[in-house]
């Protein structure tokens, strides 16, 4: 975990909500199957880096929706979290606007999952376990050391790290509202978000997620992906970032339309990824409201 609080509101957009008629239930997985990404599980490792991750993961899933599957590029969460100076502080929490703002101006190159040596720079923090028994070493929170700003990709990769930038454009926000995320989503894509966490998050399985008791231990950012209804509750579609082990093969649903641990607030988007100065596609981004988190759990 790591999404600090936000100081700076961006402007708003508001969508025309006659435009596009909401479904009862949306899933992106299911929308844009020709989009692997979507259906990725990452894993921040004993890192503070979620408001790295869930921005990286739904830029990457809007490249390909808006390239119509024909551009699947992995935005590097290593790049982001050790170069981004001005998204906070690195593997101990960060502004997820931030890290779109930063975006815009300096670019992100690729990078996929830890030791998979895919794009220019790879994640470097090896993943482990979050809150379960499993194969993997248990996260600890005493590990949070930021990797160092390598302005160069690996060496096996053929392009070089100024030409794999891909660029924002421009950032904007939306009001708290269901019917706008959810035309966000269906318009555009994924999209990230952030909430507070109590204790009793930490041991989902299955079903829609509800707070009932627990002490509240920060923010979290992830990636909304839909909604949907279950035994007459309404939820929203999450992927988190601590690997498939956790959770719901890495999913989980919390409720939705109550602002639930302030799941549907602070919304802000980007616009226009570019490649190298050159305007690609649209794409936008949604970050639903911002809270203060400890380095990680």
């Amino acid at each position: 975990m790591g999404a600090l609080p936000e100081d700076k509101k961006l402007p708003q957009l508001e969508h025309s909500l006659f435009d596009v008629p909401i479904p009862d239930n949306f899933d992106s997985r299911d929308e844009w199957p020709h989009c692997p990404t979507i259906r990725e599980i990452r894993d921040q490792g004993s890192c503070g880096s979620c408001w790295a991750f869930g921005a990286v993961e739904a830029m990457s899933d809007r490249v390909c929706i808006h390239s119509n599957a024909t551009v699947h590029f992995r935005f590097s969460a290593d790049d982001l979290v050790s170069c981004c100076y001005t998204c906070g502080m690195g593997c101990n929490g960060g502004f997820p606007g931030a890290a779109w703002s930063y975006w815009v101006r300096k670019g992100l190159v690729s990078g996929g999952r830890f030791g998979s040596n895919q794009g220019c720079r790879p994640y470097e923090i090896a993943p482990c376990e979050h809150h379960v028994n499993g194969t993997r070493p248990a996260c600890s929170g005493d590990d949070n050391k930021t990797p160092k700003c390598h302005k160069e990709c690996e060496s096996s990769y053929p392009i070089p790290y100024k030409q794999d930038l891909h660029y924002g454009k421009k950032s904007y926000s939306l009001r708290n509202n269901v019917a706008q995320i959810q035309t966000e989503i269906m318009i555009n894509g994924p999209v990230e978000g952030a909430f507070t966490v109590y204790e009793d998050l930490l041991h989902y399985k299955t079903g829609v997620y509800q707070h009932v008791k627990g002490a509240e231990l920060g923010g979290h950012a992830i990636r909304i992906l839909g909604w949907g209804v279950e035994d007459n509750t309404p939820y929203w579609l999450i992927a988190n970032s601590w690997n498939s082990d956790w959770g719901d093969n890495g999913f989980f649903k919390i409720l939705r339309g109550q602002d639930h641990c302030g799941i549907e607030g602070h919304i802000s988007h980007q616009i226009v990824p570019k490649r190298s100065g050159l305007v690609l596609f649209l794409d936008f981004y949604l970050l639903v409201k911002l809270t203060i988190v400890p380095n990680n759990l």
